[in-house]
């Protein structure tokens, strides 16, 4: 190779382009099925027993429904999907959507997917979760199955504006009958509220001209204890049954919500270090908006006086032991108003608190991201030797999600987690928590040669019950995600080795530089010249 032919690729490394990409797969482990209009699933279930709670003691509502299922099919076969009807509008704000066997909790959770209706009826429900079991169910067969998923941006302040030290009331909107696509024996649906200060709630009287076969135990519903409301137990509720209903309760607290998380995390076994960035796109409060202006007075009197308040004042960041060197940067710049309580005990937390440039009221959105640096020790190790190749494997486990911890929860919208492997490295596999669609892709920066192998992750509709606990425990492999890859020798030298071979070529192209004779006439003209004289 020429020695200009080594400046041109030299150059060429170093004015690489950081953000160059292509796309070389597109995979979605949960992939949609689509139907014709008027489809309606198979009875060949009954539902013997349903128990339904909905927690609203977050910004976010948390459902769980057990469910004691009985095959029932005429046919006398063994059957296997098990249909969960949603209303349509409820598709984009359902999340953690899972189903279990409640008999034996410790075993994976079925594979569930979603069935949409192309062209949809006047039927209520269009959206269908199928459940696969993992052995069909013989017929007169019973199975018990634990079903919990989360609804956000469901929760509506009423009213919409308040003033800055007003109570906050939030009403929620559901059927008190649990959705279901099979006839049901018995049910009953629970309602756990954050307080027992409940100032409207509608009243369900069985049996109505809407329902006359559906029967109930109690003369009126709900019954209410406390913080809790029951509507039910019900006898006879036949499929797709819908009996609209809603609450109305104080809540005041903020409602934190963003709409786009990006993380990434880049991997370097030169530096041995792992570096972590969060860039959250507008994280906003839905809490109700102020009537008025923001009086920033009665704002400080009530942070002295320790009152409950709608708007978000800080948010405190867990963090795995280990992490060092955090940083708090918004669009303005760095922000100084954060503290960082380091711990070198893995048995105890670091807490990165934040507290942004002012209060989050309703409707109030803020832009900034944050990073932190850990021991890459911690999170990689390499995997036994297993078929003899020259190349080295690698195992990193890492927190899918981790970001704020509040008392009244934290809702995404989006995430996108993107790992960045070292230049060389060879993505095998991972596992991940929760559904994702994967793509990979090549990524270039400063004295990059063949590029850097980039896993970009993303899911919809998360809360932050999925990410990982600070503390690492055995029941954290639900919110890890699992990384294999292989990194060779060579390529763990690549790096220097081009680094080396740069600053070799600079020293040959100067020496080359020195060596040309840039004089008019060259040598013989000089000679020339000095005899005449």
């Amino acid at each position: 190779m020429s020695v200009l032919n080594i400046f041109m690729t030299l150059w060429f490394l170093l004015v690489a382009d950081a953000s160059s990409q292509s796309n070389v797969s597109d995979v979605t482990r949960t992939p949609d099925r689509r139907v014709s209009g008027g489809f309606k699933p198979p009875t060949v279930f009954k539902n013997l027993n349903l128990a339904r709670n909905v927690d609203l003691e977050k910004s976010y509502v948390r459902e769980s429904i057990t469910v004691e299922v009985q095959n029932i099919d005429e046919k006398k076969e063994s059957q296997d999907e098990y249909y969960l009807p949603f209303a349509a509008d409820a598709e984009g704000t359902l999340g953690s959507f899972e189903v279990r066997n409640k008999d034996n909790p410790d075993a994976e959770p079925f594979d569930t997917e979603l069935v949409e209706i192309r062209n949809p009826s006047t039927n209520l429900y269009t959206h269908f979760y199928v459940a696969r079991l993992p052995e069909p169910l013989k017929p007169k067969s019973k199975i018990t199955l634990s079903i919990s998923f989360t609804v956000s941006g469901s929760l509506v302040p009423l009213p919409a504006t308040v003033g800055q030290s007003d109570r906050q009331f939030l009403k929620y909107s559901l059927s008190a009958f649990a959705p279901s696509a099979y006839d049901t024996e018995k049910q009953r649906t629970r309602l756990k509220l954050p307080t027992a200060d409940i100032p409207d709630y509608d009243k369900v009287s069985l049996p109505s001209e809407n329902f006359k076969g559906v029967g109930s135990q109690n003369d009126e519903d709900p019954v209410k204890m406390g913080s809790q409301m029951t509507y039910g137990p019900f006898d006879d509720v036949p499929a797709l049954a819908y009996e609209p209903v809603s609450v109305r309760y104080e809540f005041n607290k903020p409602l934190p919500h963003v709409s786009s998380l990006e993380r990434d995390l880049e991997v370097s076994h030169w530096g041995g270090n792992l570096a972590t960035e969060e860039r959250y796109h507008s994280l906003s409060n839905r809490a109700a908006g102020l009537k008025d202006h923001f009086n920033r007075v009665a704002w400080a009197q009530a942070q002295y006086l320790g009152a409950a308040s709608h708007a978000m004042r800080n948010l405190n960041i867990p963090l795995r032991a280990g992490a060092a060197n955090p940083y708090f940067i918004d669009d303005i710049g760095n922000v100084s108003t954060s503290k960082f309580r380091p711990s070198a005990n893995p048995k105890k937390t670091a807490m990165l608190e934040l507290k942004p440039r002012f209060p989050l009221f309703g409707d109030w959105n803020y832009k900034f991201k944050i990073g932190w640096d850990r021991d890459l020790d911690t999170v990689v190790r390499r995997a036994p030797p297993g078929d003899g190749s020259s190349s080295d494997k690698y195992i990193m486990k890492v927190p899918f999600l981790e970001g704020p911890k509040t008392q009244e929860g934290v809702s995404y919208g989006s995430v996108t987690l993107s790992i960045l492997l070292p230049e060389g490295a060879k993505l095998l596999s991972f596992d991940s928590p929760i559904p994702v669609r994967s793509s990979q892709s090549s990524y270039h920066t400063f004295f990059d040669t063949i590029g850097r192998t980039r896993l970009t992750l993303r899911a919809e509709n998360l809360v932050d019950d999925l990410a990982a606990p600070a503390i690492a425990t055995a029941n954290s492999r639900q919110s890890d995600l699992y990384i294999e890859y292989e990194y060779s020798l060579s390529s763990h030298f690549r790096k220097p080795l081009v680094i080396l071979s740069g600053i070799l070529s600079v020293f040959v192209l100067a020496w080359a530089v020195s060596k040309v004779d840039t004089r008019i006439g060259g040598v013989k003209v000089v000679d020339e010249v000095k005899k005449t004289n």
